[in-house]
């Protein structure tokens, strides 16, 4: 009996349009047939949408080379520029010195080492030690003999050399001059050090003031306004804010005095042209207290109370036939 044999047969016949559309591996679903070397012929391999796997893995390496050259160079960016110490509020130039402290450190050095006397000269060697280098002058330049003062010391600039050096200049008042002092400073480590002998300089010259054109003024309603605005600066002065509130309109509260001065009375008043709300100024004279302590000596005057002389802008507004202080601050215009 002859064998049966157990390869299925394909069912379809020669001449079935599907076979005629794959004449080498018989069909879509049956291999290719292979060709020397065990190499299949026809098709592309990686057919199937093989390809959208390749291009995915692509992508994803490249993803992780960026990964991963970010993550390297990011530490060796802080590195090489000088990363900012724990706690430091202020940030640091560009060149990664930190300036604003710096300039806390040489304000502190400058309160020493401007003031001086000779009667207590260990006292300002001792308060120097800090801030200075091994084996400096105790005294840092000063021999000993005269005095000194200086007040109001604060920062005017900085002039960064490189990541840990930079010269620090400061402004300050000694007596009725203005003078600057500029302080070399050396930082390492977190902890700066005065590195050189500072420089004392001249403060720059003042500017002159351009001179400014006077509006055309109204006469009429400056003398219209005088009246009211006497009574508002009275209230202004006093402690009661129900009395200030009605001189004042709109939605911005204004704070009084609480009675530190006392209105003594409107100087100069200018009111430009305008409309029903203008700005104009107004030169107020205030009265202040007495001085606390008295004379020691019996023949000297009495204590009499003090005058200040202010300079004001009001943004006032006419309501009704009546004006109302929509705001009030300093003056900008030239000192009159």
């Amino acid at each position: 009996m002859a064998r049966r044999s157990i390869v299925q047969q394909d069912p379809r016949v020669p001449g079935d349009p599907e076979l005629s559309a794959y004449p080498e591996s018989g069909g879509p679903d049956v291999p290719a047939p292979r060709g020397r070397g065990g190499a299949r012929r026809g098709r592309w391999s990686g057919g199937g949408g093989r390809w959208l796997v390749w291009i995915g893995r692509a992508v994803l390496w490249a993803v992780i080379v960026v990964i991963v050259v970010n993550g390297v160079r990011a530490p060796f960016e802080r590195f090489t520029q000088g990363a900012t110490p724990a706690g430091q509020g202020a940030e640091p130039s560009a060149s990664g010195f930190p300036t604003d402290r710096a300039s806390s450190f040489a304000i502190q050095f400058a309160a020493v080492y401007l003031n001086f006397d000779a009667t207590r000269p260990q006292e300002r060697a001792g308060k120097l030690a800090p801030f200075l280098p091994e084996g400096a002058d105790a005294q840092f330049g000063w021999d000993g003999a005269g005095q000194m003062s200086a007040g109001a010391i604060q920062p005017y600039g900085v002039e960064v050399i490189d990541s840990q050096r930079a010269v620090v200049t400061l402004i300050f008042q000694s007596g009725n001059r203005r003078m600057r002092l500029s302080v070399p400073v050396y930082y390492s480590g977190d902890e700066f050090v005065v590195s050189a002998r500072p420089g004392v300089l001249p403060a720059p010259a003042k500017p002159a003031l351009p001179q400014s054109a006077e509006p055309d003024l109204d006469d009429a309603t400056a003398n219209e306004l005088r009246p009211q605005l006497q009574l508002f600066f009275q209230a202004y002065a006093g402690t009661d804010p129900a009395a200030l509130g009605r001189f004042v309109t709109g939605n911005k509260p204004l704070e009084n005095f609480k009675g530190a001065f006392t209105f003594v009375e409107i100087e100069r008043l200018v009111v430009p042209l305008g409309g029903a709300i203008r700005d104009i100024e107004a030169t107020v004279i205030w009265s202040m207290p007495p001085a606390a302590t008295p004379s020691p000596d019996p023949s000297a005057p009495a204590a009499t109370a003090g005058r200040l002389t202010q300079s004001y802008r009001l943004t006032v507004e006419k309501q009704g036939g009546k004006w109302f202080v929509q705001d009030i601050r300093g003056a900008g215009g030239s000192v009159g």
